[in-house]
């Protein structure tokens, strides 16, 4: 198998630098929205093992990328709760039933992975029978803040500042909902690693939406509890965990105490100042701004090669974007970055 990304994780040396993208499958590939169209809608998509198998596997099949990505959703697991998903084309993610009282709250229960989330559990299993060890399968998980926002907004926001109120106005009702949130989060990756992924990753998309005391204890805390939960998993102790707190890298050091093998990052912290700040404690993963990409090929080259030569021939880089690669990149950019960062590194 081809072990880059598992070995980078590990912060072991690598012949060149492992490269995945985020969203890599996606709405930027024709071939991603062929399959979308035919499943009707992106939850059923999604609910679907065969097909989100297709889609996660169709990226590999086009670019030599070093990781394949579960094909879902981070909702997942407030739909199981019985919120009830829906994704509009050209709006986004909407949930029928919003948590907005402590009732609501108390209403919840952690989903069981293997029957209210089964159809995640078997593409993950089909998708790691048809990669044939061509590369490892990545399962992922939304943070417990970043689903809680969503479950009290019901839908994207800003600012999500119905969350905010919530946590300033009645903390120990928050704490409630972000506790039954991690624990399911923490099952529920177990569960992919029982499953057969080879690497995990949380995505605290809107941790950076916090001030420093409010990260701390509305972020942060929960991030270390499915830490370090994983961690007496008796499978998913052995599997590389990644965590990705956007627009938080105030707080990098924290987090690398978590327990978790890498760090994500995104463009608004230059690699090297990153590993100085955190040494050899976990490896690093990103971070090209997205929008590179809808620049012409010499600057694409340009900007992978700077995002390498600030990490520096280090073990412990594994090449990405700092956030989703957008619907509209052209799939020729996309790779031009992944030819640029394998010459590049290789001959570094």
């Amino acid at each position: 198998m081809n072990d880059r990304f598992l070995r980078a994780l590990a912060r072991e040396p690598v012949d060149r630098t492992p490269v995945w993208i985020m969203r890599q499958a996606g709405r930027y590939l024709p071939e991603y929205r062929a399959t979308r169209a035919r499943a009707g809608s992106f939850v059923t998509l999604c609910k679907t093992p065969e097909l989100a198998c297709e889609v996660t596997l169709q990226p590999l099949a086009r670019y030599p990328l070093d990781a394949a990505i579960l094909f879902s959703d981070i909702l997942t697991i407030p739909d199981a709760m019985g919120l009830g998903l829906s994704v509009e084309e050209g709006v986004g993610p909407r949930l029928a039933k919003p948590v907005r009282t402590r009732a609501d709250i108390e209403k919840l229960g952690v989903p069981d992975p293997e029957t209210d989330l089964r159809y995640v559990m078997d593409a993950v299993r089909l998708i790691r029978r048809e990669l044939h060890d061509k590369a490892p399968l990545i399962g992922f998980a939304g943070s417990p803040w970043t689903l809680a926002c969503y479950m009290i907004e019901g839908e994207g926001s800003s600012s999500f500042a119905r969350a905010k109120a919530l946590a300033l106005d009645d903390a120990a009702t928050m704490h409630k909902l972000l506790d039954v949130v991690a624990r399911s989060v923490a099952a529920y990756l177990a569960a992919q690693a029982s499953a057969g992924v080879q690497a995990l990753m949380v995505f605290d998309t809107w941790g950076g939406l916090l001030a420093p005391d409010m990260f701390g204890e509305f972020s942060l805390r929960y991030l270390a509890q499915i830490a370090q939960s994983l961690q007496i998993h008796n499978v998913a102790k052995s599997i590389p965990l990644i965590l990705f707190s956007k627009g938080a890298n105030a707080h990098l050091e924290v987090l690398a105490d978590t327990g978790c093998a890498a760090l994500g990052l995104d463009w608004t912290i230059a690699l090297g100042d990153a590993r100085t700040r955190v040494g050899h404690r976990v490896a690093l993963q990103g971070n090209l701004d997205p929008a590179v990409l809808h620049a012409s090929p010499d600057a694409i080259r340009r900007e992978a090669k700077r995002a390498l030569d600030s990490f520096g021939p280090h073990p412990g880089h594994v090449f990405n974007l700092g956030h989703g690669i957008t619907p509209d990149v052209k799939p020729e950019s996309l790779g031009v970055l992944i030819e640029a960062v394998q010459d590049l590194s290789r001959r570094a």
